[in-house]
């Protein structure tokens, strides 16, 4: 079966694959610029902007960290990577994911548009006022991604209503991605909420509101997977973890090796501070957290509201800015490693070009 491209808004990708947005700095410019250069669309993290470029673009740092939101979330460096992002791609669509979860998530949105991002996706958490932040950008396609048909469908009828908007594009993300999840823990595991069943219901939702395409995620790892999301009436698909086994991926040598060394039983559902169960690798980080021996919280960067300035990292074991960023810095001691439930398959470092051509031809 041959893919056709995939239209977002005014734009055209020219094969219909997403790679997910990856913090800290998984998918930056390097990741996310050969992404859209080959023909998919790349997008950029906005987490941890201010760790880019050995936090050149953080203006303020406690303890070697950046200081506060506003320094986590670093405009400048947000626009350095987009700007980097851009040498690589030209013109081509580009996207930025923005975390609806993140404190400042107004402002950091804005920030991407005014960079010249040609999309903003967001989720962790129904963003039911995106719009609000691009009313100077109406070119900017808006992508929130969602778990199941009745959040696509409480998006468009606020959008609708409050701002005569509808999305551009949805993703829907299944329980298998890295990271964190749009379910609970027990929900992560019932049948109804696998990707091969959602689907079918988001599709015809999405149908209802005009034909949003809809980009089937969470789990999704070669040719034969893409064609099953396209048959079931998928218009792409999104895929994160196989990015992160490229040349170009933004992430540390150590950070593309746990991967490379993780078996199918390492990778596991943990709590996170953000309120939601996520999906990473089991490292000595997990081990020294259910041992309540992991290192200190001390909230420094503030990174997202529901955290309530460390309750919940506390709570959980550990501050996720500090541990996402120890990870894309190499530490293998107290970095903590985002994988979706494939992330074992992992056996071979090759270049952006090279995967977009296997997932396209099945080689």
């Amino acid at each position: 079966m041959s893919f056709q491209s995939l239209k977002i808004g005014k734009h055209i990708i020219e094969k219909p694959i997403v790679q997910g947005g990856m913090g800290v700095g998984i998918s930056w410019d390097k990741l996310a610029g050969t992404v859209s250069l080959e023909g998919g669309l790349g997008v950029i993290s906005s987490v941890g902007t201010g760790y880019y470029e050995k936090k050149s673009y953080a203006k303020k740092l406690v303890a070697d960290r950046p200081l506060d939101a506003l320094n986590f979330y670093s405009k400048e460096g947000l626009h350095a990577i987009i700007k980097n992002a851009r040498k690589i791609c030209g013109d081509k669509p580009l996207a930025v994911n923005v975390l609806y979860a993140i404190n400042d998530y107004g402002r950091v949105v804005t920030d991407a548009c005014e960079a010249g991002a040609d999309m903003i996706i967001t989720g962790a958490g129904l963003p039911t006022n995106m719009p609000e932040f691009t009313a100077d950008y109406p070119d900017v396609a808006l992508i929130p991604i969602v778990s199941s048909a009745k959040a696509l469908k409480i998006i468009c009828k606020r959008w609708q209503k409050r701002y005569d908007r509808l999305p551009d594009a949805v993703i829907l993300e299944g329980p298998k991605s890295g990271g964190h999840q749009g379910f609970t823990y027990e929900q992560c595991a019932l049948p109804e909420n696998q990707l091969e069943n959602l689907v079918k219901p988001v599709v015809e939702e999405a149908a209802l509101w005009g034909d949003i395409p809809v980009i089937a995620a969470g789990g999704v790892w070669d040719k034969k997977d893409i064609e099953e999301m396209l048959a079931l009436g998928a218009s792409g698909v999104q895929m994160g973890t196989r990015f992160i086994g490229t040349h170009e991926c933004d992430a540390h040598d150590n950070f593309k090796d746990v991967l490379l060394q993780a078996k199918e039983e390492d990778i596991q559902l943990m709590g996170s501070p953000v309120g939601y169960p996520a999906r990473g690798v089991r490292t000595n980080l997990t081990k020294l957290v259910e041992e309540r021996e992991g290192p200190a919280i001390k909230c420094i960067s503030n990174c997202v509201a529901p955290c309530h300035r460390g309750e919940e990292a506390k709570a959980v074991g550990f501050c996720i800015a500090d541990r996402l960023s120890d990870a894309y810095e190499g530490d293998r001691e107290f970095g903590l490693f985002f994988s979706g439930t494939n992330g074992y398959r992992l056996n071979e470092i090759i270049s952006v070009k090279e995967l977009i051509n296997k997932l396209m031809q099945g080689e």
